[in-house]
């Protein structure tokens, strides 16, 4: 596959991990060698996803390919937001105070808590029993 004129963005949430590439083009986005709506059929996720296209203008003016891997389609699609946005960035400098300002460059850093021993879960304790 020809490389030339593509730029890259890497994205992370949770255990998701998805690798953007991006070029100046008609508007195809395709998420693991499907369509947006295919591969994120909840309508949130689609927008969470496609979100810095719309805030910097341009949707239907650049190709995107995402190769997302690894924790569930919530993860994923905010980490092809964060690829998206950082790919974007690489395409055209002036695009970062916008991006900024609505806060996509930063990663989302909230992690599953682990679980503790004795305890079924992260909080959750059993029962107590007073007798």
């Amino acid at each position: 596959m020809q490389n030339a004129g593509y730029f890259w963005g890497t994205g992370r949430r949770k255990c998701a991990l998805a690798r953007v590439r991006v070029r100046p083009g008609d508007g195809a986005v395709k998420v693991n060698e499907r369509t947006v709506e295919d591969y994120f059929p909840r309508v949130c996720w689609q927008n969470s996803a496609l979100r810095p296209l719309k805030t910097a203008g341009l949707e239907g003016k650049v190709d995107v390919f995402v190769r997302a891997s690894g924790g569930g389609l919530t993860g994923q699609a905010g980490a092809v937001r964060l690829g998206i946005a950082r790919a974007l960035i690489k395409l055209n400098p002036d695009l970062r105070p916008v991006l900024k300002k609505e806060g996509l460059l930063t990663r989302d850093p909230r992690m599953v808590e682990r679980k503790k021993f004795g305890q079924k879960g992260a909080r959750g304790l059993r029962q107590f029993s007073k007798r």
